[in-house]
């Protein structure tokens, strides 16, 4: 199955839920034939075919048990880089016979793990998912959230899930006379522009800890014509610049010389 283009919401977000940013999966009302852990992993889904384990079937993803009760699941999502939501997308590739046929999302803004009293707000109504695909929702959350709780309708799986958004910092808890990376995506640094990005995802060089290879970064296509290649990052706060650090890990016959 072909990639499909992002829609607009997500292109020019980053995705809160991934583990790169922090992001974990801190509960699950169920997760019998597949962790709840893979529902953010980075990586893209994948089906073995003959891969099964004790409890049945291997998947790539989360999968709760059927239930035979009036209930749901859900699982509550940690997200380090709290921020507003322009967006989800709740991937339920390979996932057909055994998809839920509905799902929804809340959010809330906590200091500590959310508990049975928790206050949640709605994000996503409870909205009808397709089976084997990208189901793409578009949302407008102007609160910062930093806490998601994924209901799914009655059970079954979801291979991945995406929460685009923009993070907001809480820098009332960062000291003012400390040193900061200041372009960090989880301290609110973002990319206004560049002029290519034949290869990889720019956003990806604001991310924490360093590049996994040489897809894990920004790169150009080839320049056959005077000039330079270009990229303006926004800093997520005013500050004096101290130090300036450009990480070309992995990347050797293809590095900008200066």
């Amino acid at each position: 199955m072909s990639e499909p283009l992002l829609p607009p919401f997500a292109s020019d977000a980053v995705n809160l839920a991934s583990p790169r940013m922090g992001a974990e999966v801190i509960y699950a009302t169920d997760e019998f034939f597949a962790s709840k852990e893979r529902l953010i992993k980075d990586t893209e889904p994948q089906f073995i075919p003959d891969k099964y384990d004790n409890h049945g079937k291997w998947m790539d993803g989360w999968e709760s048990r059927r239930r035979r009760d009036s209930g749901y699941d859900h699982c509550i999502i940690s997200l380090k880089a709290g921020g507003t939501i322009d967006g989800v997308d709740v991937d339920t590739r390979h996932f057909t016979g055994n998809h839920p046929p509905y799902a929804s999302i809340d959010g809330t803004l906590s200091t500590s793990s959310p508990k049975e009293d928790t206050a949640w707000i709605e994000v996503v109504p409870k909205t009808a998912i397709k089976p084997d695909t990208h189901n793409f929702i578009e949302v407008k959350s102007w609160e910062r959230l930093n806490y998601i709780r994924f209901n799914i309708y009655p059970d079954g799986g979801v291979a991945r899930l995406r929460i685009y958004g923009h993070p907001i910092p809480a820098w009332q808890q960062h000291n003012p006379l400390g040193v900061h990376e200041l372009s960090a995506i989880t301290n609110g640094g973002h990319i206004v522009g560049y002029n290519d990005a034949h290869y990889g995802n720019p956003w990806v060089i604001l991310s924490p800890g360093r590049g996994v290879d040489m897809g894990d970064g920004w790169e150009t296509k080839r320049r056959r014509e005077p000039g330079n290649d270009w990229i303006i990052i926004a800093l997520g706060a005013r500050g004096v610049i101290e130090r300036i650090e450009l990480d070309t890990a992995h990347f050797k016959g293809n590095y900008p010389d200066r």
